[in-house]
């Protein structure tokens, strides 16, 4: 309520909602620029959240990069052990249980997209668990390695040594033989002292010596053996009679047959003579030889044979006779 007297004017009216346009302007205008900056800082703090959120992505998926190639390594290390033997994976199969535990727990972890830090953490503790395992399996790797090294270099030189005892053994036993058979040789005896008598038996028993044919019964044959070397006992003697003919005279009396020589095969023989033998001394033998028919003029050859050598020869002629003989 205006109290003046004096009359109003146009301009004095217009002169306050003047200013009250311009305060409402101003205050827009602060208003607006808080809203700007509001906005402006709103945008700053958001876009700080960002690359925050952008920078912890990044740092848990280069973590999780490191992890599963530190895991990686692992494998490989495991993979390095493939060709070890089947007796040394056998010796490793508690190990080779606990790795693959710790192998898929692991995976599990890597598997996941959206895996956390705790779990990363934790798939980074199994994976240090793991290559402590991996170390522990590589230490008894070659442990086990060396001491198969060992026992292949051990069994290479048993079978040297076995290869060694075995050709000096042959060697041994091939002299041994070889021994035997020269001792065996050496111990062949030896005849002397041949004698081949024709002997005529008289009705009345007595024996009168004869080289006549037709009046011979009987051939005395006596000779000496002997052997410095010839170990003591009984050996066998083989006495071959080959007749005026040429065919070895043979008799069911004596004993007759074949025996084996050294170097002419099976021979015949007419008897056979055990005789009793004593080292370095000479023993006199002698037999007398009966035909089951008379004697015929001509050679009687006797040939001895002990060890399959003939030891001795002797030949003794009976002759036809005269008229009156």
């Amino acid at each position: 309520m205006n109290t003046s007297n004096y009359p109003t004017t146009p301009s004095d009216e217009q002169t306050p909602r003047k200013n009250t346009k311009k305060a409402t302007i101003i205050v827009l205008a602060i208003a607006l620029l808080g809203t700007w900056g509001y906005l402006l800082i709103n945008n700053n703090k958001t876009g700080h959240a960002i690359e925050q959120n952008q920078a912890q992505i990044a740092q848990v998926s280069d973590e999780k990069a490191a992890i599963r190639k530190s895991f990686d390594e692992s494998l490989t290390r495991l993979d390095s052990m493939v060709g070890i033997s089947a007796v040394l994976k056998n010796k490793l199969s508690d190990n080779n249980k606990e790795i693959a535990k710790r192998k898929a727990e692991i995976r599990t972890i890597l598997n996941k997209n959206n895996a956390t830090s705790e779990e990363l953490a934790k798939a980074k503790d199994l994976i240090g668990q793991l290559n402590d395992k991996i170390g522990n399996m590589e230490q008894e790797v070659a442990r086990l390695t060396q001491d198969n090294q060992s026992l292949n270099q051990d069994k290479v030189v048993l079978t040297a040594d076995k290869e060694k005892l075995t050709e000096d053994l042959t060697t041994t036993t091939a002299d041994k033989v070889d021994l035997e058979k020269k001792v065996d040789i050496a111990s062949t005896l030896n005849a002397s002292n041949i004698a081949i008598t024709p002997v005529s038996v008289k009705s009345n028993g007595k024996e009168k010596v004869t080289t006549t044919s037709k009046r011979v019964n009987k051939l005395l044959i006596t000779f000496d053996v002997n052997n410095r070397i010839a170990q003591s006992g009984t050996t066998d003697l083989y006495v071959c009679i080959t007749g005026p003919d040429g065919k070895n005279m043979t008799a069911d009396a004596l004993g007759s047959g074949t025996f084996t020589t050294r170097n002419d095969g099976d021979k015949s023989f007419t008897t056979k003579l055990s005789v009793e033998l004593e080292t370095a001394r000479t023993k006199n033998v002698q037999f007398a030889f009966t035909p089951g028919n008379n004697f015929q003029q001509g050679n009687y050859t006797i040939e001895i044979y002990q060890n399959g050598f003939k030891i001795g020869e002797g030949v003794r002629q009976l002759k036809k006779g005269g008229l009156f003989s």
